[in-house]
């Protein structure tokens, strides 16, 4: 029977990747059924209460289900996002520790920093892109400011004195305020915080004035009366504000700002593990229960597979480079 297992030199070399594929079938297969072995980890490079956090946990208790093992969510946060991203990026590639990246980490970093501890394209293996969605720039009511116009006339009037809050240096928020500063000839000042709670809690308190908030997260408030809403960052209006203008509807054309959400891997987990997370996290995103919790957040399901997903980031990527070397941005 042994004999039976065993090629020559020769004949490997002669069917070339024919033969490899069916020495690596077997342990693929194997790879597969044997895993998960232990709990898995899925690493949130933010603090509790954010809607990247929220929505890390939706998905685990999901995945837990279906894969029948514990999930954990680890929030790992500080420095943006790039603490609990680097995390990751030098986890054991066994499948079992995953990120749940955002914009910010996983394509803006790449061109705003000097200086990163890890590649975002190459360190990790897109498993889905999960959501999708615009930003939405608030303010507290207390401003006075109801319009778009209000906001740029305010800015205009005392250059500097106008604050917008981020999540973290780094973020899409942070550097939709840069954009946005830019093509309206304004002197914004950028104030980070841990996280996107945080800075809406600082709007929320009269601490700063503004910030291009997740729709997920300052949903809530808006409706609380504690925030007001001036424009959402997608083309067209969203559904969730259905009466709310786009920027580009206010004055700035072409004006996009999509924060997005996804599973990672780092690189090194095998292509059969690969192919098994990212098959059971898109069926998780696809669920019915999941999709009421993304809809009242006005969050746009992606649920892609990891090769459309890494083909998206790879795009995302190069136009964040694009407005980073626009607007002259950078991060030592």
């Amino acid at each position: 029977m042994k004999s039976n297992f065993i090629l020559s030199r020769r004949k490997l070399l002669c069917h070339g990747m024919a033969g490899t594929s069916l020495l690596a079938a077997p342990y693929a297969r194997a790879e597969s059924r044997d895993f998960p072995s232990e709990p898995i980890t899925i690493v949130v490079p933010f603090p509790p209460g954010g809607s990247t956090d929220l929505l890390a946990r939706q998905i685990g208790k999901t995945l837990s289900t279906a894969l029948q093992c514990g999930v954990i969510v680890l929030n790992r946060g500080g420095a943006g996002g790039i603490i609990g991203t680097n995390f990751v990026a030098h986890a054991k590639p066994d499948g079992h520790t995953l990120l749940f990246g955002v914009t910010g980490t996983n394509a803006i970093s790449r061109a705003l920093y000097a200086e990163l501890p890890f590649d975002p394209l190459r360190d990790f293996i897109p498993l889905s892109l999960v959501v999708s969605a615009p930003l939405v720039l608030v303010v507290n009511p207390d401003t006075g400011i109801h319009t778009v116009a209000d906001y740029v006339a305010a800015a205009r009037r005392n250059p500097g004195s106008m604050t917008y809050g981020s999540p973290g240096n780094g973020t899409s928020m942070h550097l939709t305020g840069a954009m946005f500063a830019q093509a309206g000839g304004l002197h914004l000042t950028h104030i980070p915080y841990h996280g996107s709670a945080s800075a809406m809690q600082a709007v929320i308190s009269n601490q700063i004035m503004s910030m291009f908030g997740d729709i997920a997260i300052t949903a809530p408030q808006i409706r609380a009366g504690k925030l007001r809403p001036l424009a959402v960052t997608a083309l067209t209006r969203d559904a969730l504000y259905p009466d709310l203008p786009t920027m580009a509807e206010c004055g700035y054309p072409a004006f996009e700002s999509l924060s997005w959400q996804a599973m990672f891997a780092p690189s090194g987990v095998p292509a059969s593990l690969i192919t098994l997370l990212s098959r059971e996290i898109v069926a998780a995103v696809r669920a019915p229960d999941l999709a009421e919790f993304l809809a009242v957040r006005g969050l746009d399901i992606e649920g892609k597979d990891a090769a459309a997903s890494a083909a998206f980031i790879r795009t995302d990527t190069q136009k964040w480079a694009d407005v980073i070397s626009q607007t002259g941005l950078s991060i030592q």
